[in-house]
């Protein structure tokens, strides 16, 4: 997947905005700031959550890091060429944003869940 794909992709889920934020940094947030996605962290990365117990499976896999800042949040980093085909990549960005989703009190999550 192309940045562009991903960045598509990321739209196409329910309640997504986006913003521009601390120099560069794309970000993708539900529920007013509660962001799941972002390119730039690291030069021209990608980065977002993960679950907990999956986490260290997926930083052992060579192209994906913990990305700067937000690992101890179980976030992870990968840059283009995408490590992964674009089925699994499109499934962990789904799973991001239903990990910040199911975070969210029951009444915000009404719309946001799959």
């Amino acid at each position: 997947m192309s940045k562009e794909e991903v960045a598509a992709y990321c739209r196409s889920l329910p309640g997504v905005k986006e913003d521009i934020k601390w120099g560069g940094v794309h970000v993708f947030f539900v529920d007013q700031s509660k962001m799941f996605a972002l390119f730039n962290l690291n030069q021209d990365g990608l980065s977002f959550k993960v679950e907990k117990d999956l986490f260290l499976g997926y930083v052992d896999r060579p192209g994906i890091h913990p990305s700067p800042y937000l690992a101890r949040a179980h976030w992870i980093n990968m840059k283009t060429p995408y490590p992964m085909a674009t089925a699994e990549l499109q499934d962990l960005l789904r799973r991001s944003h239903q990990l910040v989703v199911s975070k969210l009190p029951k009444k915000r999550q009404i719309g946001l869940l799959l």
